[in-house]
Formats: C-alpha cells, sequence, structure tokens
C-alpha cells in the first residue's frame, strides 16, 4: 500500500531526494532533515503503514535489525555517549507524519534534549486499577 501525497512513500519511490544511510528491500533509513541532534537518523517501512499499531508482525524483526544496525552507526559516526530510539503514534502523541518511523537520536552528555518529565499515580490502587483495564483490553 503506498500513499500518493505521504512524503515518505515519495522518499520511497525516489521523488524526493533523502540521505540514505541504510536500506533493504522492505526497510529504508534515512536523515531527519530536521534533527534534534546532528545524527538523527530516520528507520520506516517501505510499504505504507500509518502507525506501530498497523505494522504486520513479519516486518517486525527485520524493522529492529535496522534500528540496531542504524543505531549502531549513529553512535560511532558522531561518537555518542547514548541513544534515543522514539516513535510517535497518532496526532495526539505528537506524530506529523503519517506514515510509521523510528526517530534513532544520538546523545551526548548536556546536550539539552529533555524528554517528558516523570508523572505519579495518587496512589498504589489507582496504577493496580488502570494496569487491570489494560490487561483485560490485551487480545
Amino acid at each position: 500500500m503506498k500513499d500518493p501525497d505521504c512524503i515518505f512513500c515519495k522518499i520511497v519511490r525516489g521523488e524526493i531526494p533523502c540521505a540514505e544511510v541504510y536500506a533493504t528491500s522492505r526497510v529504508l533509513a534515512f536523515m531527519d532533515i530536521g534533527p534534534v541532534i546532528k545524527g538523527h537518523t530516520l528507520v520506516i517501512p517501505k510499504e505504507h503503514y500509518p502507525t506501530l499499531l498497523d505494522i504486520p508482525n513479519d516486518l517486525g524483526e527485520e524493522l529492529l535489525d535496522a534500528i540496531k544496525r542504524v543505531g549502531r552507526g549513529v553512535m560511532e559516526a558522531t561518537n555518542a555517549a547514548g541513544l534515543n530510539v522514539g516513535m510517535n503514534n497518532h496526532a495526539a502523541a505528537g506524530q506529523v507524519v503519517f506514515h510509521a518511523h523510528f526517530h534513532v537520536v544520538p546523545r551526548f552528555p548536556d546536550d539539552g534534549f529533555k524528554l517528558w518529565p516523570p508523572g505519579k499515580y495518587d496512589d498504589m490502587e489507582e496504577m493496580e486499577r488502570l494496569a487491570a483495564a489494560i490487561r483485560q483490553q490485551i487480545k
């Protein structure tokens, strides 16, 4: 499935150039044009799947392998001290391009990049109630 208007599908089709770093028949990795930190790379399935929840399970192993390979490459090339791998799913979570993609971001001490602040539950009972509700929804 391809989306004719999706920017990542256009990159896969070669209609928009990218700085490719890794590719297989089903996966593509390229530099993010708006890096959080220089070296920020995106790993995508070549087929159009809007979110993680839409990616077929049989593609998961190949995507994970690509993320690991790219992550090692990013760390080595940038001399990074750490690595973040992240993904936003749906607009409410900050997804802007609705083609599943993983962010591979090199990290350095005092680089200024901050992740979300931790929250808290009112009490253990609240946490346990939510855990039970989630368990019931897992199929």
